[in-house]
C-alpha cells in the first residue's frame, strides 16, 4: 500500500497541526510562552463537551442499528490492545509486571484529543464522521484501564473503587454527559448554544494543541536511558493497532471515515484518563515514563504521521 503523500501534506500543514509545533517549538527555545492552569483545564472540558453534544444530536437522529455491536467490539478491541500493550512492554522494554502494567493501561486506553483530531481530519479531507463513535470512546477507555491495572497486580480483578474511579473520571463524564445533553435536547435545542461549542470549536482546538505541544516538549525532555527501545515502542504499537482498528472498523460497517477514526482511537494512548487512574490504583508504578510516552511521543507521531497512514489504509480498503 503507497503512503498518501497528499493527505500527510495537507495534514502537517493543518492549522490544528501546526498549533502543536508552535508549542513544541516554543518551549524547545525556552520561551516564557505558557497556557495559565485553568485555562488548560477550561480548554479541555469545553472539547469534551462539544464532541459529546454533537455526538448526542447525530445519536438522536441517526441510531445506529448494530450499536450494540459497535459497542461490544470496542470493549473487546480494548482488552486485546491493553493486553499486547501489556506483553510487548514485558518483552520489548523488559519491564516488571507492575510497570507493563501500568504502561499497558495506557496504551489500551483512548486518547480523546487523538479522537477529536481524527475527527477533524476526516471532515478537512471531504469526509463524514461517524458520530457513534464519541459513545466508543468511552466504551474502549474504561475496559482497558481495568485490564492493565489488573494485569499490573498479577491478574487480580480490579475493585469496585478503582472501576468507580475510571466510570466518574471527567473524560467519561464529560462525554457521557454532553452525548445525553445533545440526544435530550435535540439538534434544535443545542442551536442555543451552537455559537459557543460549534462555531468556537476550531479556535480552542487550536488553542488546546498549543498547549499540548508545550507540554509534550517538556515531557520528551526527562526521557534518559532506554530511549530508543520506548520510541520503538510508542511508535511501532500504535501502528499495529491503528492498522487492526482500520481493518476491524471496516468489518463491523463503519465506512472508510469511520474506519479511519477508529483506527486511531486504538492507536492513541491515554494522557489524561489512565494517569489519574494508575496514580491512584499503582501508586509504585513510573506514571511519568508512561506519560511520557503517550504524549511526548505517541501523540505526535499519530497527529503527524498515523492519521493520515490510518486514512490510507482505509481508502486502499475501500477500493
Amino acid at each position: 500500500m503507497p503512503f498518501d503523500l497528499d493527505l500527510f501534506t495537507a495534514n502537517l500543514l493543518s492549522p490544528v497541526v501546526l498549533a502543536f509545533g508552535l508549542g513544541l517549538i516554543a518551549r524547545t527555545l525556552r520561551s516564557d510562552l505558557d497556557i495559565p492552569p485553568a485555562i488548560q483545564a477550561y480548554l479541555s472540558i469545553f472539547l469534551l463537551l462539544a464532541i459529546g453534544l454533537k455526538g448526542g444530536v447525530a445519536l438522536r437522529q441517526e441510531p445506529p442499528d448494530n450499536l450494540w455491536l459497535l459497542l461490544g467490539v470496542t470493549i473487546l478491541a480494548g482488552l486485546a490492545t491493553a493486553t499486547s500493550a501489556y506483553f510487548l512492554a514485558r518483552a520489548w522494554l523488559r519491564d516488571s509486571p507492575l510497570q507493563a502494567g501500568a504502561i499497558a493501561a495506557h496504551y489500551g486506553s483512548v486518547s480523546a484529543v487523538t479522537f477529536i483530531a481524527a475527527q477533524q481530519f476526516v471532515e478537512r479531507t471531504g469526509g463524514q464522521p461517524v458520530e457513534v463513535l464519541v459513545a466508543l470512546v468511552v466504551a474502549l477507555e474504561i475496559p482497558a484501564i481495568l485490564v492493565g491495572i489488573g494485569l499490573a497486580r498479577g491478574g487480580g480483578r480490579p475493585n469496585w473503587h478503582q472501576v468507580r474511579e475510571v466510570l466518574t473520571g471527567r473524560t467519561a463524564m464529560l462525554l457521557l454527559g454532553g452525548l445525553a445533553i445533545g440526544a435530550i435536547a435535540g439538534k434544535a435545542g443545542v442551536q442555543a448554544v451552537d455559537a459557543m461549542y460549534v462555531q468556537l470549536f476550531q479556535g480552542m482546538l487550536m488553542l488546546f494543541m498549543l498547549d499540548m505541544g508545550l507540554v509534550a516538549a517538556g515531557q520528551l525532555r526527562r526521557l534518559g536511558s532506554g530511549f530508543g527501545r520506548l520510541l520503538v515502542y510508542a511508535t511501532a504499537l500504535p501502528v499495529l493497532h491503528g492498522l487492526a482498528g482500520v481493518a476491524l472498523g471496516h468489518a463491523v460497517g463503519l465506512g472508510p471515515d469511520g474506519a479511519t477514526v477508529f483506527g486511531a482511537m486504538l492507536a492513541s494512548a491515554s494522557y489524561i484518563a489512565a494517569p489519574a487512574s494508575v496514580r491512584a490504583s499503582l501508586p509504585e508504578a513510573d506514571a511519568g515514563r508512561c506519560i511520557t510516552a503517550a504524549l511526548g511521543l505517541t501523540f505526535p507521531f499519530n497527529l503527524a504521521v498515523g492519521i493520515p497512514l490510518y486514512a490510507a489504509f482505509s481508502m486502499w480498503l475501500a477500493s
